[in-house]
């Protein structure tokens, strides 16, 4: 494996376990199956809108969630969307850097998820 490849593995890793490993993370993984805004998540799981916005900004950069656009809120404000790019995640711990296995969410699978929610 190459030294950029190692480094960029290691920082990956590193920005993973940093989120995932953060309070509110998992919960805001688990809340946003379906696209949310901040505010929505923030109701959801039941913490202050300022550590959401923290949170989703951490799982982001991770790659653990994506902004899938803007809508308007109630408040007629535009408000970005989230939703987890993944279902699955697993660690393995076995080696001298964390390995980790994904399993991504499908186009596919949002759209049907999405069709259930209406």
């Amino acid at each position: 494996m190459s030294r950029s490849r190692t480094e960029r593995t290691d920082a990956d890793s590193t920005s993973v376990l940093s989120a995932l490993g953060n309070k509110y993370s998992a919960e805001i993984l688990c809340a946003a199956g379906t696209p949310k805004s901040a505010q929505s998540l923030s109701e959801a799981i039941e913490i202050p809108i300022a550590t959401c916005y923290r949170r989703i900004e951490e799982l982001v950069d991770a790659g653990l969630l994506t902004c899938e656009g803007r809508q308007l809120s109630d408040e007629g404000r535009r408000t970005n969307i989230y939703r987890r790019t993944l279902d699955e995640i697993e660690i393995d711990f076995s080696d001298d850097v964390p390995e980790f296995s994904r399993k991504r969410r499908t186009e596919a699978k949002n759209r049907l998820q999405d069709q259930l929610q209406d």
